[in-house]
């Protein structure tokens, strides 16, 4: 097998995986649609918004899962064949970000999916524990300073660009990070406008409503 069928067969296995949204058991146990409600998306984030934290830390765990399964397996098959040694961190950032692609812009989906932040969480655990740790702490950290949760993903997207550009070698992982950061600040967009505009949900006002309904 050469290495460009390889990268071919890992984008369509990433992009299927990253396809299989956690919000669709969410829905399926609720019988609410998330995505139809809150901030109109299908990630953990929305799912907490709209169904409680209970919910929310489900939908986190099931994206957080395949992003951490696809990029594990992907490194397990490499190293037990020795394939591609040289390419392999390339690979499994590559592997990384279809499944994140495949997360934003799922096919059956309207290719309106979520934001890619738990998978990327997940991925980033797979690629490095520690840098999973760090963007971890500094997602819930900021989030919380901030009040406002879409600052801390966009800093869980710094940080893993910041990884990759000072510990991984070659043209490819700078451009796969570079990309997905920059996606990450589009898809963002409509969150950063409320923001600036004083409409955006807070942290603490979802803790305060999820808290006061459970109650």
């Amino acid at each position: 097998m050469n290495l460009a069928l390889l990268a071919l067969l890992i984008i369509l296995a990433g992009y299927f995986i990253g396809s299989l949204h956690g919000s669709y058991i969410a829905q399926w146990v609720s019988g609410v649609k998330v995505k139809e409600q809150g901030v109109k998306n299908s990630g953990a984030s929305n799912a907490t918004i709209v169904l409680g934290l209970k919910f929310g830390a489900l939908v986190a765990l099931l994206d957080i899962g395949k992003g951490l399964i696809a990029v594990l397996f992907l490194a397990r098959i490499l190293h037990k064949h020795s394939l591609f040694t040289d390419d392999t961190p390339t690979l499994l950032l590559l592997m990384g970000a279809a499944v994140i692609i495949g997360h934003n812009f799922p096919l059956w989906m309207n290719f309106d999916g979520g934001k890619g932040t738990a998978s990327l969480i997940g991925i980033m655990f797979a690629v490095d524990w520690r840098m999973g740790c760090v963007g971890l702490a500094l997602l819930i950290l900021l989030s919380l300073l901030t009040d406002y949760l879409p600052l801390g993903v966009l800093f869980l997207y710094l940080t893993f660009l910041v990884y990759v550009f000072w510990f991984t070698e070659g043209l490819w992982p700078a451009i796969i990070s570079l990309t997905l950061f920059t996606l990450a600040i589009w898809k963002h967009r409509e969150n950063i406008l409320r923001i600036r505009i004083g409409t955006e949900p807070k942290v603490s006002t979802v803790l305060k409503k999820k808290k006061a309904m459970s109650s």
